[in-house]
C-alpha cells in the first residue's frame, strides 16, 4: 500500500515540476475555460469506449511508456500506452453496445493551466456474450496534462465501490 502512495505522490510531483516552465498564472476566467476542455476530453473518452474507437482513445491518452492505469481489480496495472491499448482492443472485441452515464463529475486545473485532476461517478453497462451487464457508481480519477495545447490523460484509476 505505501507503494502505491508512493507512486502517486512521485507522479503528482513530476507533473507539477513541468508546470514551472510556464511563467503566468492564469485568469478565473481562463482556469474555467481550461476545465471545461478538460470536460470536453473527459466526454470524448466516453464517447470513443461506447463507439469503441481505438484511435479517439489514442488522441486522449499520452503515448507515453509510463502512463499508468490501474484497474478495477487488484492486479490490473497497465503501464505504458501499448498495454492500455492491448486491453481496450480485447474490450472492445468482447463487449457490444456499450453505454456510459457520467455524474458527480468534479474537475480542477491548477493555477497555471498544465495539469488537471478529476474525480466522476460512471455507471457502465455493455453487452457481454450476449447478456446484458453493469458496472454501476463506478469511481473514476486521474491525471491530464496539456501538451502542445492539448490535454491528454497520464494517469488513471478505477475502482468499484466496496461491497459490489
Amino acid at each position: 500500500m505505501r507503494k502505491h502512495i508512493f507512486s502517486f505522490f512521485l507522479i503528482i510531483v513530476i507533473v507539477f515540476a513541468g508546470c514551472r516552465q510556464q511563467n503566468a498564472e492564469l485568469t478565473g476566467t481562463e482556469l474555467k475555460e481550461e476545465r471545461e476542455a478538460v470536460a470536453l476530453v473527459l466526454e470524448k473518452y466516453v464517447i470513443a469506449n461506447e463507439r469503441q474507437e481505438i484511435a479517439l482513445v489514442h488522441e486522449i491518452w499520452a503515448p507515453d511508456d509510463d502512463i499508468v492505469v490501474f484497474g478495477t481489480t487488484s492486479d490490473e496495472k497497465l503501464v505504458g500506452w501499448d498495454a492500455i491499448q492491448e486491453v481496450l482492443m480485447r474490450q472492445f472485441n468482447t463487449f457490444e453496445n456499450t453505454y456510459i452515464t457520467v455524474r458527480d463529475q468534479n474537475i480542477k486545473v491548477n493555477s497555471r493551466g498544465c495539469t488537471a485532476w478529476f474525480s466522476e461517478i460512471l455507471n457502465y453497462n455493455y453487452i457481454y456474450r450476449g447478456e446484458a451487464k453493469a458496472y454501476e457508481g463506478l469511481r473514476f480519477t486521474g491525471i491530464l496534462e496539456k501538451r502542445d495545447g492539448e490535454w491528454r490523460i497520464v494517469q488513471s484509476h478505477m475502482s468499484v465501490p466496496a461491497g459490489e
